[in-house]
């Protein structure tokens, strides 16, 4: 509808100010390269490493099959992954890990490294106030 003076008047509803709100959060959550390694020898763990870093560039693909953590106030996602690890490495187990074994016997002696990894994969990740929602891209 237009203004007394031929303006058009700026009224949005507030379902349409929610979608806006909802969409855009979307689209500006960020991506996250993590990768996970662990190393086991002679039965003893060796080496675990969980290295996570902000995406330098724009992953292309979908997020697909998220897994949501409550938060409190903390926007660092190491510190959430920390306190849910056990959580998240099942999560990860379920994408798909590489598993590498060796065996070598010397001397009549068996020695033996089980490498288990989850090669670098891009997440895209959405903080909001109360929790944190990890989703893989495809």
């Amino acid at each position: 509808m237009r203004s007394r003076d031929g303006n058009h008047s700026f009224t949005l509803s507030i379902p349409t100010i929610i979608f806006s709100l909802l969409y855009t959060s979307a689209l500006f959550a960020d991506e996250y390269i993590i990768s996970y390694r662990y190393t086991v020898k002679d039965a003893i763990l060796y080496n675990e490493t969980l290295d996570i870093s902000k995406a330098m560039q724009k992953c292309s693909g979908k997020p697909y099959n998220p897994i949501i953590f409550e938060t409190t106030k903390s926007q660092n996602l190491k510190d959430i992954l920390r306190i849910n690890e056990e959580k998240f490495l099942n999560f990860l187990s379920k994408l798909g890990l590489n598993i590498e074994y060796y065996d070598k016997t010397s001397n009549s002696k068996n020695s033996s490294t089980t490498v288990v990894m989850l090669p670098s994969k891009c997440f895209k990740v959405d903080f909001n106030e109360n929790f944190v929602k990890i989703a893989p891209l495809k």
